[in-house]
């Protein structure tokens, strides 16, 4: 029942829609709320800035070309500010999983940006000839993906790498002078620094990086301008290259046209590539976060080489059990991550003819995956790679048991008498430096030099 107090009436091309009083948004997005309730997911902060940004811009272009009625432009670009700052973030209440065009999350936009811009200007701003004028959701929510994503990468991402990148730089430099047991097929295998562990670490992050900001130049160019089915029909020839201008001054990021607007609007095939990296990069996380859990494991049954800072007790059963959580909740968000990227991947196939017709879900989950691996990457630096502290001790007690080290005898005993012995010092449960001072004519100090541990982390032959 219509309780006027409570609700209002409103009209789109179907007829009659009840509205809740308070709410800034029309009888489309209603019907969409109705429509759509397969989820509690709904469209985040980034992207609802990113399509208040846009409507003001196209507001400003549209004034500029003569196309809106006087004092409707700053009305719009005011409302539309106010959007873009998350000021009203919760009139926008439409399930993700919707038309595949985001046609409803468009007229969302639309709706609440014209209720406000009429107030503002004291008449009419109509959410379709107005807020919408030159443009179709079709090459809006698109745009809207590129935009977000761009910003969300500049703004979140790649500051974040960059600060996990420097702290695993700095204490591989720290670092470098210990001298643990390589390990290969988590078997013993020839020494390693530290500082050689975590320089891989480092080299992993600065590539990861280089790619991320390398496919970022593909979300430059949007497919704003080319309307419905790409042809730009009911926007002026100009309008993609004036809004790409207006978004470039907005956010100082350079975007451009489309060189193409057919392929813009049917296929997101830039996101996937984007995807693809941030899948990458969840791959080189959890690698880390695995190395940081197997070093950390203990502290007497596991390796124990590095001790991470206790952040929380780890049973509410075992008294005193710490876990390594912080690597656990990143390996955690880097499969989400992954997860994230086959749905991407199945959304970037579903082109049919002239309009992909999964980009609310397409967006949702490369938002996602931005945010996870940036948070990600804080939380490795700050709580994990920051502040654990080595076991130097248990380090070099481990490596002088290691029988692998016998590797370094190689060129002056052979493969088979180096076998040979490091099976007894494994056997005897001694080091191979007694067990090889025992069988060889290799004098004390010879040992020293040769299976000096340091030594063998520079690579080449022993002399």
């Amino acid at each position: 029942m219509n309780d006027p107090e409570e609700n209002r009436s409103e009209r789109d091309s179907l007829g009659e829609v009840i509205v809740p009083r308070k709410a800034l948004y029309g009888a489309q997005t209603q019907r969409a709320i109705q429509n759509f309730q397969l989820s509690d997911l709904r469209f985040p902060r980034q992207f609802i800035r990113a399509l208040g940004i846009i409507k003001g811009a196209a507001a400003t272009v549209n004034d500029e070309l003569g196309l809106l009625p006087a004092g409707a432009k700053d009305a719009i670009v005011e409302a539309a500010g106010a959007i873009a700052n998350g000021d009203f973030d919760d009139h926008f209440p439409i399930d993700i999983f919707q038309t595949g065009s985001g046609t409803s999350t468009n007229m969302n936009a639309n709706e609440v940006i014209a209720n406000l811009a009429s107030k503002i200007r004291g008449e009419e701003v109509h959410p379709n000839d107005h807020v919408n004028r030159s443009q179709s959701s079709n090459d809006v929510i698109p745009t809207a993906v590129h935009l977000s994503a761009s910003l969300s990468i500049t703004e979140n991402l790649l500051p974040s790498l960059a600060h996990l990148h420097g702290v695993i730089l700095s204490r591989a430099a720290e670092l470098d002078d210990v001298v643990t047991t390589g390990r290969t097929h988590l078997m013993d295998a020839m020494p390693v620094s530290l500082g050689q562990i975590m320089g891989g670490w480092g080299h992993q992050i600065a590539q990861r990086r280089q790619r991320i900001e390398s496919s970022l130049h593909q979300l430059s160019q949007l497919a704003q301008g080319g309307t419905a089915v790409g042809t730009g029909i009911n926007a002026p020839p100009e309008f993609g290259a004036a809004m790409a201008g207006k978004l470039t001054a907005e956010t100082g990021i350079s975007f451009a046209p489309s060189d193409n607007y057919f392929a813009s609007l049917s296929s997101p095939d830039a996101v996937v590539d984007v995807s693809g990296q941030l899948k990458g990069l969840a791959v080189v996380l959890t690698k880390i976060s695995n190395d940081l859990r197997w070093m950390n494991s203990g502290p007497n049954a596991g390796l124990g080489e590095i001790s991470l800072t206790a952040l929380q007790p780890g049973s509410s059963i075992m008294p005193g059990k710490v876990n390594p959580v912080i690597p656990e909740a990143v390996a955690m968000a880097c499969a989400q991550v992954i997860g994230n990227d086959v749905t991407i991947t199945l959304g970037g196939q579903s082109g049919n003819f002239q309009l992909n017709v999964m980009l609310p879900v397409i967006a949702y989950n490369l938002l996602q995956s931005i945010d996870l691996l940036a948070n990600s990457c804080s939380s490795l630096a700050d709580k994990a790679i920051s502040d654990f502290t080595v076991n130097r001790k248990r380090i070099a007690g481990i490596l002088e048991r290691n029988p692998i080290l016998i590797t370094a005898l190689n060129a002056k005993i052979g493969y088979e008498k180096g076998s040979e012995l490091a099976k007894l010092a494994f056997r005897e449960g001694r080091s191979i430096k007694e067990v090889v001072l025992e069988h060889t004519d290799f004098t004390a100090e010879d040992l020293d030099r040769l299976l000096d541990p340091m030594a063998l982390t520079k690579g080449g032959i022993p002399e």
